[in-house]
């Protein structure tokens, strides 16, 4: 198997043992029960992907996945409240977690970071329908797939939290400058403006050098300042989570917002909005109808890490939109 730059190397029997069907620790068939969590890692290309899985394996599957700069683990508290009643699949994105970390800009493709999640439900739940939620970066990724072909059969809902589809946004711009409306051309600045770490990372060296520099200590004290999460703690793949993910940003945004595509939702969507965002604001679902024929817009009073601050809430939501689509 070709590796390509990634940046660690996991074991060889692991991945023989998953690709055969079996689980990694114990090498035995897939059969989970309630509140068990079973640890996969997933091919995907010439990638690892780290998946773990819990719940009841004759459960309506779900999918979740986290946004930058997460891992996994961001989903914890939801989990919690939705484990009992459904099969709940994770995974570090590639550049996350315990995931491999391509050191190339374009290893980080919307198209590519799709294919991760093909190969991951392919894996754990094959042939099955599933329903998807995604935050922030995950939400981003997940439109690609929301808005292709490859799983629009198996896609039964998709909730999305802080993280449009960067095509829409596109279009979004777009019809804010061609329209010369004052109102539109402000809403348009407001987002921009709020979107400034965006452009920053566009900056080769200086977004990755600021988090080996010491960022990924400070990280739990900006959650805990600014965003409400008065428990955040520091966790060890905290800087490689930082300082490889900003090629998510590098490899996406320009391309999308200046080539924006006509991007057709191909299932239900439920859009989560914080009312207290400090990244993404409430107006870049403007116009999302044209382009999801069956939309749900829930707003929250919530900063952006919601699955964190209102985890209550928000697995709440995810039940009730699933069980609507189910």
């Amino acid at each position: 198997m070709r590796r390509g730059a990634v940046e660690s190397w996991p074991t060889l029997l692991p991945t023989l043992i998953n690709k055969l069907g079996y689980d990694r620790d114990t090498v035995e068939a897939r059969e989970y029960t309630v509140s068990q969590q079973k640890t996969h890692w997933i091919i995907s290309g010439d990638l690892l992907i780290h998946a773990v899985i819990e719940g009841d394996s004759k459960a309506t599957p779900l999918v979740l996945v986290h946004g930058y700069p997460d891992n996994l683990q961001v989903w914890d508290q939801v989990t919690q409240r939705l484990k009992d009643r459904y099969l709940i699949i994770r995974y570090d994105v590639r550049g996350a977690g315990k995931s491999d970390k391509p050191s190339k800009t374009n290893s980080y493709k919307l198209p590519l970071l799709a294919k991760d999640l093909e190969a991951v439900v392919n894996a754990l739940i094959p042939g099955r329908g599933f329903h998807l939620i995604a935050h922030d970066w995950g939400s981003i990724q997940c439109w690609e797939s929301v808005t292709g072909n490859t799983l629009k059969d198996r896609i039964l809902s998709y909730t999305s939290i802080s993280g449009p589809c960067l095509d829409h946004v596109g279009w979004w711009i777009r019809n804010a400058v061609s329209s010369a409306n004052l109102p539109k051309l402000k809403r348009m600045a407001d987002q921009l403006a709020h979107s400034w770490y965006v452009f920053m990372f566009q900056i080769p060296v200086v977004p990755e050098a600021i988090w080996r520099i010491g960022l990924d200590k400070y990280w739990p004290d900006y959650l805990k300042k600014h965003e409400e999460i008065s428990d955040a703690t520091y966790h060890s793949s905290q800087r490689d989570d930082g300082q490889y993910g900003v090629k998510l940003y590098r490899a996406n945004f320009v391309s999308r917002l200046l080539n924006p595509r006509i991007r057709i939702a191909r299932c239900p969507v439920q859009v989560i909005v914080p009312k207290r965002d400090a990244y993404v604001r409430p107006q870049l679902m403007d116009g999302l109808s044209s382009w999801v024929a069956d939309l749900k817009i829930l707003a929250i009073d919530a900063p952006h890490w919601a699955p964190i601050t209102q985890p209550e809430r928000v697995a709440q939501a995810v039940s009730q939109f699933v069980t609507e689509h189910s």
